[in-house]
């Protein structure tokens, strides 16, 4: 039987975020980095690469570390 592989993305609310950038360096697939433009508060939020870095497209498994880590409960894991 073969197993199906996760699936999963994220949202960020840029908003909520400040730019302490915990999210980017827990991200084991690189799918998070900092956002050019500034948001309302004046941070760079940061921002999901949903194609990943590379050659390999959708790498986000739902693993949440990124969630975990953001104090300003910015960012919402979803899996399929």
């Amino acid at each position: 039987m073969a197993t199906k592989s996760k699936r999963g993305f994220i949202k960020i609310a840029a908003e909520l975020c400040k730019g302490c950038y915990l999210c980017e360096s827990v991200c084991p697939f690189n799918l998070i980095s900092v956002s050019e433009k500034l948001n309302q508060k004046g941070y760079h939020p940061a921002v999901y690469d949903e194609e990943g870095i590379g050659i390999e497209k959708h790498k986000c498994k739902g693993c949440a570390l990124c969630a975990l880590v953001c104090p300003d409960i910015a960012i919402e894991v979803y899996r399929e």
